[in-house]
């Protein structure tokens, strides 16, 4: 069964850090374009973060991409997002994403909330 679990959110103050986490399970990541997504009360989900299977070429939405890193670790089937510099505006549940055979794959998504 293709599973993504995410895990490592929580609530940090603005400026902090978190590292999400991403175990893929049915399958090998290392042959799957993985992505980072979040949805923020009261407003659609968005894309944040990408990650091809051939040469590991990252792409970022404009609102993150000098503070999130997205990486995999292939042995270990997971995939991770670094969040830096977070800000309120960061306040969302994330969800890793990949696409398994035409079919959309959707974690459970882990919270993230940035507050003083």
């Amino acid at each position: 069964q293709v599973q993504l679990v995410e895990s490592g959110g929580g609530l940090v103050q603005p400026g902090g850090s978190l590292r999400l986490s991403c175990a893929a399970s049915g399958f090998s990541i290392g042959g799957s374009f993985m992505s980072w997504y979040r949805q923020a009360p009261g407003k659609e989900r968005e894309w944040v973060a990408g990650m091809s299977s051939v040469g590991g070429t990252t792409n970022y939405a404009e609102s993150v991409k000098t503070r999130f890193t997205i990486s995999r670790d292939n042995r270990k089937n997971a995939v991770y997002l670094q969040m830096n510099s977070l800000t309120p505006e960061d306040t969302a549940v994330y969800y890793c994403k990949t696409t398994r055979r035409g079919h959309d794959v959707w974690g459970q998504g882990t919270q993230v909330t940035v507050s003083s």
